[in-house]
């Protein structure tokens, strides 16, 4: 068998089946689309090569010029290709079969596992890059195994936007809401205002089961176990909000997008969606606010992190993981991160700049909080597993959603899937 840096190479059949995990796990939240460039490595040792997710950042943007800095200081030429996300990650399959893998990769973080258990990324203990300052449950979207792979350039994530009008004329105090009992029962005052409640994308895919996490989570369910009592009692929350006209039937074909063209009508008091709106907001038109998604008894939900990390694939020379560390190094530092992260609307993953981002714009303070609670959906050594059990998740609220079948039978009937 052909190996590389003492690894089997994946075969084909591996890279198929891994492919298809790619493009289920790929984030709802994607930077951008389309590609630019070859992916041709070169040959020229004093040339690195760099993939990442952002075509929209183009020659001469704050990103490619923060990549040629980092050559420069590591005393490199940077040859940097952009692609689509799931693009990308079928690309570095690919490329790993032929030996022919990038030296930095920048990829979306629940992709990093099956990078990972196909051999094709180094741990953070091989190609040693240090993520110290990292925070730990943002970090874990890169562990597999009991093993790091890369560092987190950023995350962006969940929260509730609200509609500050609507909620005044409905007699709601946002700072009443502090659980699910206390939310449901604003939600009933705006409706009884003759006023739209709340909106979220419930849709058949991954972002049903990325905007359905907080909720599942904040219950205290775990993925392991879809049909626990806490996994039902999130899916009911949602069915109930449905019976009682408090969410439109609209949820079961949202995605992230038409949901928030929803809240834009300023007919709703709240909208779940992500960091990535936060441009959108600021153009909608009312004055709007953001809490953190509530946990079902109180305090923040986990909510699922999406965003990047920065990995070094495996290399026939080994002798390249030196310089790409440094490339890597200086691409997360203190001082880049915060720059990078403002340019993609990301939270930063270390409280160092997470502060320095809030100092600067106090609007990010309930993205910070929203992040600093927040938990990557291939966190607890899912890995590969996560992909099949977030099918069965979605497939399980459109089932109750539509009132084909109860909570409890649809989540029944997922984990027994799942497994």
């Amino acid at each position: 068998m052909n190996t590389f840096s003492g690894r089997p190479r994946p075969t084909a059949a591996v890279l198929l089946a891994l492919a298809v995990a790619v493009a289920v796990a790929a984030t709802a939240t994607a930077c951008g689309s389309g590609s630019g460039g070859s992916g041709t490595k070169a040959a020229d040792t004093g040339t690195y090569t760099v993939w990442d997710p952002y075509p929209q950042f183009t020659k001469g943007s704050a990103w490619t010029d923060l990549l040629d800095k980092c050559g420069t200081e590591a005393g490199v030429k940077v040859k940097r290709t952009a692609f689509d996300t799931s693009d990308l990650a079928n690309k570095t399959l690919l490329a790993a079969q032929q030996g022919n893998s990038p030296d930095l990769l920048v990829v979306d973080n629940p992709v990093v596992s099956t990078l990972a258990e196909a051999g094709v990324l180094t741990t953070t203990e091989e190609n040693k890059l240090d993520t110290s300052k990292v925070d730990p449950n943002l970090l874990a979207a890169g562990q597999s195994g009991g093993k790091t792979y890369g560092t987190p350039i950023g995350a962006n994530t969940l929260a509730l936007y609200y509609n500050k009008k609507v909620l005044k004329d409905a007699g709601v105090d946002i700072a009443s809401v502090k659980d699910w009992p206390t939310l449901t029962a604003a939600l009933a005052k705006v409706k009884k205002a003759g006023k739209k409640g709340i909106t979220f994308s419930a849709i058949g895919t991954e972002e049903g089961s990325f905007q359905f996490l907080p909720w599942f989570w904040g219950a205290g369910a775990q993925l392991t176990q879809l049909d626990s009592a806490q996994g039902q009692s999130a899916l009911s929350l949602w069915k109930d909000w449905l019976k009682g006209g408090y969410a439109p039937n609209s949820v079961l074909n949202n995605t992230q997008t038409t949901s928030w063209q929803e809240f834009a009508t300023g007919d709703y008091a709240f909208a779940e969606n992500g960091t990535w709106q936060l441009a959108n907001a600021r153009k909608a038109g009312f004055a709007y606010g953001v809490l953190p998604i509530p946990g079902a008894s109180g305090g923040n939900a986990p909510a699922p992190t999406g965003g990047e990390f920065v990995t070094l694939p495996v290399q026939k020379d080994t002798a390249r993981y030196t310089t790409s560390q440094k490339l890597a190094t200086c691409l997360t530092s203190t001082q880049n991160l915060y720059a990078t992260d403002t340019t993609l609307s990301y939270v930063a993953p270390t409280t160092e700049v997470q502060d320095k981002q809030v100092a600067a714009d106090a609007e990010l303070k309930p993205w910070v909080a929203a992040v600093r609670t927040a938990k990557g959906r291939t966190s607890d050594d899912l890995g590969t597993k996560y992909p099949k059990i977030s099918e069965q998740l979605w497939k399980a609220v459109q089932s109750a959603l539509s009132g084909s079948t109860s909570p409890k039978d649809a989540l029944t009937e997922a984990q027994s899937a799942a497994k």
